[in-house]
């Protein structure tokens, strides 16, 4: 398993043991709209994602009998310094911009007001969840 995707693994076991412990947590991890389906010259990164899928399920459906919730936030296309390539592309981002019913890119807050909800209280019956936040991409 790739270092980052290991990582990942790893950091939901450190932090979920102290929540197992007392019976009371939330973890949120970071997939990808490649966790639904196929990329672009994107292969390696879609399989990684994919798995950020599979193991919040997983791990969710171990943890939650344990007060714990494990779910995941799914990010769309969003506005950032790993995009600029894609929004400089005048036919790419044109092809994007008209499959996003929401009309724009998404930006880092609206990632964040995502992590919020799955990290509070009204989240608390929610386990094993890929949250997309993506303007609408994956209905279309």
């Amino acid at each position: 398993m790739p270092g980052r995707q290991r990582s990942v693994v790893q950091a939901t076991q450190i932090v979920g043991r102290q929540m197992l412990e007392r019976g009371d947590g939330k973890v949120v991890n970071l997939a990808s709209m490649l966790s639904y389906f196929g990329g672009f010259t994107a292969a390696a990164y879609g399989a990684t994602k994919g798995a950020v899928g599979q193991l919040t399920k997983s791990i969710a459906n171990e943890w939650a009998p344990r007060g714990v919730n494990v779910n995941a936030v799914a990010p769309g296309f969003i506005a950032t310094d790993m995009n600029t390539a894609l929004v400089a592309d005048e036919t790419r981002d044109r092809q994007i911009l008209e499959r996003i019913p929401a009309g724009r890119w998404g930006r880092p807050d609206d990632i964040a007001g995502a992590v919020l909800f799955l990290a509070s209280p009204a989240a608390h019956y929610i386990h094993g969840a890929l949250l997309p936040v993506d303007g609408g991409y994956l209905g279309r």
